[in-house]
């Protein structure tokens, strides 16, 4: 089944045809129904979607770089609402959304071999051959949760300014004995002292900077885990490293809620009581914040907006290449909020 079926059975030409479908605005509507219904009838959904790209030089799909595993796309609450708003604001472009894995395989490397118009790198390791790839073959890309390049779009949160303000509240509050639960690929893992840690992404480099500008001047030097990942798992891991111990801290600041969620699980496990001997703080507001006990204290990122302006901003990439105008890269910093709740309050 061919275009030029369809056309001889209207009586139109080929090309007529073919915007009918591609090209609406060129027809009548109701010439446009009676190829439609004819297609219909004669079992033609369309274009072979293939042979479309290759004559139109796109895809109609754009790629996001995610971690190794495919799986934080659906298990992440915070990654779930940032994919969440990127393809409501995709929604009416008509392109589709991608997931591509930052790992590869042998001969299988998405990033490389996945036909696309553009990609936005998410939280994805800085080491990953993927963003290398994807530079290659010189697409438009816009960077999440990445350091910025001033050549390349990006999107990124006051992570700093969110931890600063993190760390503040526990010294408010009268804490002298804190920790920091951080989160990272490559190693080491562990019980780490701060020269020995090894920053494997942006938002973990700009909190710890954060918390390092409040809690260095009041002359603490906080005590340290580094754990694989921010599973639960994982970070009960870490956090027992801090709290199963006699000179345990009286207040811990965690890289993501995910991984406070892990810290109270321990608390209850140990029958520390949060607040009253352990203050706990987060980062994000993951919907798992309100729905812990105590609810978490935390800093909140925004992140259907930033999925929002990702996606802005690579369609503006996308259609600036497509129409060879201005290509000057969009550079994002989305204001983050400290949220107080119930895992707080001064040091007994």
């Amino acid at each position: 089944m061919t275009l030029q079926t369809i056309a001889d059975r209207v009586g139109v030409s080929r090309m007529t045809v073919s915007n009918a479908f591609s090209k609406p605005d060129q027809l009548s509507a109701a010439l446009r129904a009676r190829i439609l219904a004819a297609a219909d009838e004669l079992g033609y959904v369309g274009p072979d979607p293939a042979a479309r790209a290759l004559a139109k030089g796109t895809t109609g799909a754009v790629g996001i770089v995610l971690t190794s595993s495919l799986r934080f796309a659906f298990t992440d609450l915070v990654a779930t609402g940032f994919l969440g708003a990127i393809a409501e604001q995709l929604g009416p472009t008509g392109l589709a959304l991608t997931l591509l894995t930052s790992s590869d395989s042998g001969d299988i490397i998405p990033a490389r071999d996945v036909a696309i118009d553009g990609a936005l790198i998410y939280s994805c390791d800085p080491t990953s051959a993927a963003v290398d790839f994807l530079a290659r073959r010189k697409l438009p890309l816009v960077y999440v949760d990445q350091d910025p390049d001033p050549g390349i779009s990006s999107v990124n949160v006051d992570d700093r300014g969110g931890a600063r303000a993190a760390a503040r509240h526990l010294l408010d509050l009268g804490h002298r004995k804190v920790a920091l639960l951080l989160s990272g690929l490559h190693g080491p893992h562990g019980l780490v002292d701060l020269e020995q840690v090894v920053i494997d992404g942006h938002a973990s480099k700009e909190r710890l900077r954060g918390w390092l500008d409040a809690l260095t001047p009041a002359g603490i030097e906080p005590l340290v885990a580094r754990q694989n990942g921010t599973g639960l798992e994982q970070a009960k891991y870490g956090a027992r490293l801090l709290l199963d111990r006699a000179d345990r801290p009286t207040a811990i600041l965690c890289f993501s809620d995910a991984v406070a969620h892990g810290v109270l699980e321990v608390a209850a496990e140990l029958g520390l009581r949060v607040p009253e001997e352990l203050s706990v703080v987060g980062f994000d507001d993951n919907p798992i914040a309100v729905q812990v006990r105590p609810t978490l204290t935390t800093v909140r990122q925004d992140v259907e907006a930033k999925g929002r302006a990702a996606a802005a901003a690579l369609t503006a990439a996308i259609t600036q290449v497509r129409t060879g105008g201005d290509s000057t890269p969009q550079h994002v910093v989305l204001p983050t909020e400290l949220v107080i709740r119930g895992s707080t309050a001064p040091p007994s």
